[in-house]
């Protein structure tokens, strides 16, 4: 008997990029090598957020949690040796999307390659860049225009593109429910093709509609997961129809890739998380109606810092180990016609829907921006409450947590460290790429983008010609930021006090009894310096000070450690909480703790919160820093109350 035809597996990939161009080349290939299946390039936060290596909102950020790709120099490196036309690449890039699109497209045209053949995806969602990542540039309109460019002229000239792949992952990361995950990513989607409709005519519509495609999350309730992937299979198709008229199934067709959650996994016990992992892919993969197209997998280590190429060959070995050695693939949908299943996914749609209905009342998804960013900053607050609670069980944080110690992590080299030398060769680099380049071809290139911007024309050609006239990321974000104005998002935390009140009432005795000694209410300042866009930790600190009767002072993202250090002056801060995940902590708090001792704030004691490793934690302590959290410090409460102590005990309080 002929064995049953088996289904292609999905592609394998690995988030990667770091340090330097050349050297996430090395790792493209190495992966490549291993049986990874496509490329899904990771940037660096001065590349992400429109800015050159060398701007002093830069200073730490270069090639820590990405590659910086700085102009067409940087892109040829980054894919020598890797024919692009024959290749999938994944860019996950959102502000600068039309900008890196132009310096692929440049390179590839210096390969020989038929653009046309190219394939990958930007994933150019800037509306979850407000409410969750915060690597955003401009205002929304503007941003949502450039989303829209960039999809007119793939259509046109890249045809098997994907010119825009919906971020839903960020929102779990940021606390949200999977109702409030499927409308909100939904109604992104919404926002987008509105505005295409006007960009491309009614017969190419439904094509594009066909490549749109998202990004999506997976936790660890990996039913209530499979069942939502499953809704949104549901939901797109129902939206394609009955609001879009898209009559052909294929273009109706629900295409994702996912990375499974990175905000479950835990630095007490590390090792467990390759459990988590697993079980979290299963749930886009079991249920053949709802498979994701593409699959990316943290590395167990994630938690502690960057992972090393060995940790993400592990992850790939997963993928590889489901795929063909199970045999997943020879079946039919597993889930279809469970009564369970299809309880579970009736009521997830019904949630979407009515959340879907409240944000189109508000005239969709850019005008709602607030209402979701508020809605997310208050679902976490109410996940992390659950933890605190032991209402959520996350083994070996708040349960089982006596464990022998894991070999995984003994000595040194348990995190890959990008070199500090990567930096400064980098803005070695940069600034020898602008001495040798045409100087009068990149101003005319960057007056050409200026007027593209000011007259409403697609963005898109004028940035091709920029990048082969050798701009750089910086000067291309400039001109945006100029025409279009900076922005700053919502941060979700408002300045009313919520109802919580679980174990507050000892911390609010606490804070009105050393108001009452200072002869003012206790005031917090909480910054995130650099370019650090993650602001989940900063955002539920800030909220928790409120609720626990301080005073608190959070201006949101991307801050200098000048402003910082203004603000604790202006404020008068009793206490300075800082902020960090992209692994700049060294450098930034070094320089905030030089600004503070010379604003005359020696005193004030700065607090840390981020993935620090215990030796650079020793380090920062070393530079007078009162105390350093990082993902294992899930009690809030223990926190604040740490706060009131360490402001209690400042020579600060007896004044």
């Amino acid at each position: 008997m002929a064995e049953a035809a088996k289904d292609k597996p999905w592609l394998f990939r690995t988030y990667a990029g770091h340090s330097t161009a050349a050297a996430s080349n090395a790792l493209y290939r190495t992966n490549l090598a291993k049986g990874q299946t496509g490329l899904s390039v990771a940037f660096d936060l001065p590349t992400q957020t429109g800015y050159d290596s060398d701007h002093v909102l830069a200073r730490g950020e270069v090639g820590k949690v990405g590659v910086p790709v700085g102009h067409l120099g940087d892109m040829r490196a980054l894919f020598e040796g890797i024919p692009l036309e024959q290749m999938n690449t994944s860019m996950t890039i959102n502000a600068t999307a039309p900008w890196l699109l132009a310096l692929y497209i440049a390179a590839a045209e210096e390969q020989g390659a038929d653009v046309s053949k190219l394939q990958g995806t930007v994933q150019n969602d800037i509306i979850k860049e407000y409410l969750s990542r915060g690597t955003y540039i401009c205002p929304p309109k503007p941003s949502l225009r450039m989303i829209t460019d960039v999809a007119a002229y793939t259509r046109q000239h890249l045809p098997k593109w994907n010119p825009m792949n919906v971020c839903s992952y960020h929102l779990q990361e940021a606390g949200a429910t999977p109702e409030q995950e499927l409308a909100y990513a939904l109604a992104t989607a919404i926002a987008v093709l509105d505005d295409l409709e006007g960009k491309v005519s009614a017969e190419d519509f439904p094509g594009m509609v066909g490549r749109i495609s998202f990004f999506v999350n997976a936790g660890i309730r990996f039913v209530t997961e499979m069942c939502k992937m499953r809704a949104f299979v549901d939901l797109w198709d129902e939206i394609c129809r009955e609001r879009y008229g898209v009559e052909d199934p294929k273009m109706r067709r629900f295409r994702y890739g996912v990375q499974v959650n990175s905000l479950g996994l835990t630095e007490q016990q590390p090792e467990n998380n390759v459990y988590r992992i697993l079980l979290e892919m299963l749930a886009v993969t079991l249920s053949k109606k709802a498979r994701a197209r593409a699959v990316q997998l943290p590395a167990w280590n994630e938690a502690l810092g960057l992972p090393r190429p060995w940790d993400q060959q592990w992850s790939l070995r997963m993928q590889q180990i489901l795929a063909y050695e199970t045999d997943l693939l020879e079946y039919d949908d597993l889930f279809d016609e469970n009564p369970a299943v299809e309880r579970k996914v009736a009521a997830l749609k019904e949630g979407a829907r009515a959340e879907l209905a409240q944000i189109d009342a508000m005239g969709g998804a850019v005008a709602a921006i607030e209402h979701m960013k508020g809605r997310l900053v208050e679902a976490n607050a109410e996940r992390l409450a659950r933890i605190e609670a032991g209402e959520t069980v996350v083994v070996g944080v708040n349960r089982w947590t006596e464990a022998a110690e894991s070999p995984l992590t003994a000595g040194e080299g348990a995190i890959m460290v990008v070199d500090e030398a990567a930096e400064a060769d980098q803005i070695a680099r940069l600034n020898a790429w602008r001495e040798a380049r045409d100087e009068a071809a990149v101003k005319a290139a960057l007056t050409a983008l200026r007027q593209a911007a000011a007259s409403g024309e697609n963005i898109m050609p004028a940035s091709i010609a920029a990048a082969k006239a050798g701009v750089t990321t910086g000067e291309w974000g400039a001109e945006l930021r100029a025409a279009f104005g900076e922005y700053r998002a919502p941060t979700g935390v408002s300045r009313a006090p919520s109802n919580r009140t679980e174990g507050l009432e000892p911390i609010r005795e606490a804070v009105d009894a050393v108001s009452a000694r200072l002869g003012r209410r206790l005031k917090f300042v909480v910054g995130k310096p650099g370019l650090d866009g993650h602001s989940n930790g900063a955002e539920q600190i800030a909220a928790r000070a409120r609720d626990c009767g301080m005073d608190i002072s959070y201006e949101g993202i991307r801050l200098t450690p000048a402003e910082i250090v203004a603000e604790a002056v202006e404020q008068q801060a009793h206490v300075v909480g800082l902020s960090i995940l992209s692994g700049s902590h060294l450098p930034l708090i070094a320089e905030v703790m030089e600004r503070m001792q010379a604003a005359g704030l020696a005193d004030v004691p700065v607090i840390v919160g981020g993935i620090i490793p215990e030796d650079d934690a020793e380090k920062l302590r070393a530079l007078g820093v009162a105390a350093v959290y990082t993902p294992k410090d899930f009690e809030l409460n223990r926190i604040m109350m740490d706060i009131v102590g360490l402001v209690d005990r400042a020579p600060v309080a007896a004044e």
